[in-house]
């Protein structure tokens, strides 16, 4: 399932080898590293995700 996600590189990566984290939206929210694209992915519900995005952004 995962080959078919449109994965989303974050703002935050560069092509540097650093942490680099790729989001794919589906049924449920897909996490993975950039480096390791065969590798493991986390799955959360989508409220999760947007609970977490809303606990780490800035405040206005």
């Amino acid at each position: 399932m995962t080959d078919k996600l449109k994965w989303l590189k974050s703002s935050y990566s560069d092509d540097e080898g650093g942490n680099c984290v790729e989001v794919a939206f589906g049924p449920r929210v897909h996490i993975r590293d950039s480096k390791n694209p065969a590798g493991p992915d986390l799955r959360v519900p989508a409220s999760a995700w947007a609970a977490f995005i809303s606990a780490v952004q800035p405040e206005a």
